[in-house]
Parts: C-alpha cells; structure tokens; sequence
C-alpha cells in the first residue's frame, strides 16, 4: 500500500493527497509532527527532509528541488491520470511556478495566522525555530546575528522568572541557547576571522 508521508495543513501533501484520492488506490497517510523530520530523513537516507514523500513498496518518492513535480509525475505514470500531457508541459511549467510562488504564499499567510490551530501547544517555539536550527548553529547561518541576539533576549524574558524552560524535546533550539550563552567577544571575533 503507498504511503503518503505529510504534515497534513502542507499545501504541498494536499496536493499529493488530493491526487491518490483521485486514483481511487488505497493510500495511508502518516502525519509527523513538524519538528521531527527523522523518519522522512531515515527514509530518503539522509537526502531530503521536506515532505510530502512517498513510500510505495520499496521505492521513496520525493522531490529533487522546487520545481521539480517528481511525486506528482510518479503517481500520474503509474495511474495513468494524464496530468501532464506533453502538449501543455510549457504552459503547465509556468503556472505551477506561479501558483507556487505567488498563490500560495498568500493561502499560506493567511492561515498561518491561526497557526495554533493546527500546532500542538507544546510546538510553538519549535514550530518557528527548530527548523532554522537544524543545520545551521545560529539562526541564519554559521555566525551569530543580530537576529540570534534579537531570539535570545525574547527567550531570555521569558526563562527570566525560572518557572519555565525550553522544551528538552527540542534538541537544536536547545544547543543554540546553551550556544548563545556561552558566547563571549573571544569566540565571536575567532567566529568573524573564520568566516571573512
């Protein structure tokens, strides 16, 4: 059976969805939580931490950039749904670029303002950092910023009374708090050289 790998509110797996509804095939979904990616990076074995992503049999699905349609081809070949007929691939090119580019950071936008509707109060903080945190030590980059500092005095309001911590679970927004901490004008200036 195929397996659709998702976060269910990712305009991106609707679409996915919407096509294995179509098919008819028997599908399952499998929602993961946005701050743990450790099954889709165990199963594109390290690739890609994005969803959606498939699973059909032995074979994973996923797309290889942002423009790339890999899922959706894959699941029109092999239901036979005549999604990307070769006589409108320029035209069909162009318009996906422009709904996903244009259309849906606005769909976005405006749900993302009830974004606690759809992210489990223990995920908020993860939810907006811990992805930016996963690959990189600071926010942006290698180095601190004034965006690290600008997080860290807003985190450091709310840890000022003692009665709340970050979230253990939270692994990457963890390090770079104790990261932050430690940071002094000696380790900032050798940070700088090694990077100019």
């Amino acid at each position: 059976m195929i397996e659709l790998i998702q976060f269910e509110w990712s305009p991106f797996c609707i679409v996915q969805r919407r096509i294995l509804e179509i098919s008819g095939a028997p599908f399952k979904t499998i929602n993961i939580p946005n701050t743990d990616r450790s099954l889709v990076w165990r199963l594109t074995k390290q690739r890609y931490y994005g969803v959606p992503v498939i699973r059909d049999g032995k074979s994973v699905i996923f797309e290889v950039n942002e423009d790339s349609q890999v899922i959706a081809k894959c699941l029109d070949t092999k239901f036979q749904l005549d999604l990307f007929p070769r006589e409108l691939e320029g035209v069909q090119f162009l318009l996906w670029r422009y709904i996903e580019n244009e259309v849906k950071g606005p769909c976005v936008k405006l749900n993302a303002i009830h974004w606690q509707k759809v992210v489990p109060p223990a995920e908020p903080l993860p939810f907006l950092f811990e992805e930016m945190l996963a690959y990189k030590p600071f926010l942006l980059d290698q180095r601190p910023r004034f965006v690290d500092f600008d997080l860290y005095g807003m985190l450091g309001s709310f840890l000022y009374s003692g009665n709340y911590r970050l979230p253990a679970a939270h692994t990457h927004l963890g390090r770079w708090h104790r990261r932050m901490t430690r940071l002094n004008c000696k380790s900032f200036t050798r940070e700088k050289e090694l990077h100019l």
